[in-house]
């Protein structure tokens, strides 16, 4: 294992990223009217790939205690500490204060991976959810199931419906299903392709739980875009995003059931994608109201670096040298 993490290291190494200039003197003009100063520390590591972590989540469902051990070993600590509200002793994720990259692991049919990788600041909305045993929950924008993955090493939900409207990603989604979850589990499990944007007409009032992983305009994959003319497009079509995420969030506010709850987040530090989206939605909507998380944001600062002067319904987790997560931003809301 170690000689492949370094051979892995060794590659990325090799393929350091270009960054897609047209891309970068957008965010420079946005974000440091939006964050001040915060963007220069930021910008450092988000344009620097060789400083980018993966956390492992293990499988609940794979024989994981000898990789739990190996990790110990190595350096490795949980990513979520005791302290944060409702953490389920099953949820178990490491991180490394060192750079590097751990071995992906193959899908291969009828065998279950033993861990997951993905960036640590990704399991802060499904914390901030608490799914419960017995819920009937909605992973509104699932591919490529992590967050789904991460829901079911939380807990045993009634149903758990995963939807991607993209035939592409919803294949992904299906196949990450059958390398984490076993077959017995499988059965609570729907995975659809329908718009999200009717899914509260479609089913209405039918969930406990509902996530909204939106589409965003992810900074990290963005900056690296390797078509100039396809990244300039991009941000172009940026302004349309927020129209998207409000008629996702309005969906997902039908679907639920009232004294339900609605987590919305996104891998974007841009605010017209984040915290105007879901203001947009409490002026919009009377049967809505904000949640304080402001406990799990106090818990999550310490292995997180988080924008300061957020409402007390959201957060935005900001990469910084040494704790690279994010960005992800995640705002908690609940139908009344």
């Amino acid at each position: 294992l170690l000689l492949s993490l370094q051979l892995e290291n060794k590659r990325n190494g090799k393929l350091q990223k270009q960054i897609c200039q047209v891309v970068l003197d957008h965010f420079e003009k946005q974000y440091s009217a939006e964050l001040g100063d915060t963007w220069t520390s930021v910008r450092a590591v988000l344009t620097y790939p060789l400083c980018w972590q993966h956390a492992i989540l293990l499988n609940k469902f794979s024989q994981t205690t000898q990789l739990e051990n190996t990790l110990r070993v190595r350096g490795y600590h949980p990513a979520f500490q005791e302290t944060l509200p409702s953490l389920p002793a099953s949820l178990k994720c490491f991180i490394s204060r060192a750079p590097g990259r751990f071995p992906a692991q193959k899908h291969q049919a009828g065998r279950l991976k033993d861990y997951y990788l993905l960036n640590a600041a990704s399991l802060l909305p499904v914390l901030a959810l608490e799914v419960k045993d017995g819920e009937d929950v909605l992973d509104l924008c699932a591919a490529p199931g992590g967050k789904s993955v991460a829901m079911l090493q939380c807990a045993y939900p009634g149903h758990l419906h995963c939807n991607d409207f993209d035939d592409l990603r919803s294949r992904w989604l299906k196949q990450t299903m059958e390398s984490f979850i076993p077959e017995p589990l499988i059965n609570v499990i729907t995975i659809s392709k329908l718009d999200g944007r009717e899914m509260g007409d479609l089913k209405p009032e039918s969930y406990d739980k509902v996530l909204v992983d939106a589409p965003c305009s992810n900074d990290r994959s963005w900056l690296f875009s390797s078509d100039a003319q396809q990244a300039a497009l991009r941000l172009i079509q940026r302004k349309e995003l927020s129209t998207l995420q409000f008629q996702l969030l309005r969906s997902a506010l039908k679907a639920l059931r009232p004294g339900g709850s609605l987590v919305y987040s996104t891998c974007t530090l841009s605010r017209a994608e984040n915290s105007d989206v879901v203001n947009l939605l409490l002026n919009a909507c009377s049967n809505v109201l904000p949640v304080d998380i402001s406990e799990t944001a106090r818990a999550a600062a310490q292995e997180f670096a988080l924008l300061s002067g957020t409402q007390q319904h959201e957060l935005l987790v900001l990469p910084e040298e040494g704790r690279p997560w994010g960005p992800m931003y995640i705002a908690k809301l609940k139908k009344v």
